[in-house]
C-alpha cells in the first residue's frame, strides 16, 4: 500500500470512528507506550495471525487452494505486511486510545496472570489447524458441561466482554461482502448478486452465522484458557468487563476488523494474478 493511500485510509477509519462509538482522547498515549502496549497486551501477535485467515480465501470464493502453489504463499505474505498492519494500527491508535485505559489495560496484562493470559492467547492465535483448536475446544466445553461446571457459564460471559457492541458478526459480514466485491469487480469470480443483495442474503442466514460464531468463539475459549483454574478464569473475566477495558476492547476490535477487510479487499484484487476468473 502507497503512503498516500494508507494515510486515505487511516483518515477514513478516524472519521468514522469519531461519529460511531469513540470520543477524541482528551490525552491521547504517545507512540513509545503503543509500542509497549501491543507488546504487553499481545494484540501485535492478534495482528499477526490476521494473515492466516488469509487460508479461507479461496474457499469463500469457491477456488481450489491448492491450485496456487507456492505463488500463494508468496502473494500473502505481501499482502498481510505484519509491519505495514503493526503501523497502521498503530498511527490509529495514537489518535483515538486515552492515556488512561492504555494504562488501565497495561497494569492488569502486565500482572503475573496478565502475563501467563498473553502468553496463552498468543500461542492460540497463531496455531494454524484453526479446525484442530476447534475440535479440541468443543471437547473441552462437552466434558466440562458433562460434570455440571460453571467454567461454561464464565466463558461465556468472557467472551461477550470481549465483544460487548456485538460487532463480530456485522465485522464478518462486512469482510465478506467487501472482499465478494473486490474478487469481482478484479475478474476473479463471476458475482450475480450486487452489495445490497449480498448483505441481504447474509442477513438472512445472521442467526446460523451468529450461532456458529459464538459455538467457535466458546470452543477456542475453552482450549486457549485450559491451564487456567476457574478462579483465574473468572478474574479474567471480570477485568475484561470493567468499562475502561471495554473501552480498549472495543477500539481494538474495531481496528482489527477493518485492517482484516482492508487487506482481504487487496488480496482480491491481487489473486486475479494467480487464477482465472471462476462463476460462483
Amino acid at each position: 500500500m502507497t503512503y498516500l493511500a494508507r494515510n486515505i485510509v487511516l483518515s477514513v477509519f478516524l472519521a468514522l470512528l469519531s461519529v460511531s462509538f469513540l470520543s477524541a482522547p482528551s490525552q491521547a498515549a504517545n507512540r513509545d507506550r503503543i509500542e509497549a502496549f501491543l507488546i504487553t497486551t499481545g494484540f501485535d501477535v492478534a495482528l499477526e495471525s490476521i494473515a492466516l485467515a488469509s487460508a479461507s480465501a479461496p474457499q469463500m470464493l469457491g477456488i481450489d487452494p491448492d491450485g496456487f502453489g507456492s505463488d500463494w504463499t508468496r502473494l500473502t505474505e505481501e499482502v498481510f505486511d505484519t509491519e505495514e498492519m503493526r503501523e497502521i494500527a498503530v498511527s490509529i491508535l495514537e489518535e483515538t486510545l486515552s492515556d488512561e485505559a492504555l494504562t488501565h489495560a497495561v497494569e492488569f496484562y502486565a500482572s503475573d496472570l496478565g502475563q501467563r493470559l498473553v502468553e496463552a492467547e498468543n500461542a492460540s492465535h497463531m496455531i494454524e489447524d484453526d479446525e484442530a483448536r476447534r475440535q479440541e475446544g468443543q471437547e473441552i466445553v462437552a466434558a466440562l458441561i458433562q460434570k455440571g461446571s460453571h467454567r461454561v457459564e464464565t466463558l461465556k460471559r468472557m467472551n461477550a466482554a470481549i465483544d460487548a457492541s456485538d460487532t463480530a458478526l456485522r465485522a464478518w459480514q462486512e469482510i465478506q461482502v467487501r472482499f465478494l466485491l473486490a474478487a469481482s469487480a478484479s475478474g476473479v469470480i463471476e458475482l450475480r448478486m450486487n452489495a445490497d443483495e449480498l448483505r441481504e442474503t447474509m442477513k438472512q442466514n445472521e442467526t446460523g452465522m451468529r450461532q456458529a460464531l459464538q459455538l467457535s468463539g466458546l470452543a477456542g475459549a475453552a482450549y486457549t484458557y485450559q491451564a487456567f483454574s476457574d478462579d483465574e478464569v473468572l478474574a479474567y473475566t471480570e477485568a475484561l468487563e470493567q468499562p475502561l477495558m471495554q473501552q480498549v476492547y472495543e477500539l481494538l476490535n474495531a481496528i482489527q476488523y477493518e485492517i482484516m477487510a482492508m487487506k482481504f479487499e487487496i488480496l482480491a484484487t491481487r489473486m486475479a494474478e494467480l487464477h482465472p476468473a471462476q462463476d460462483i
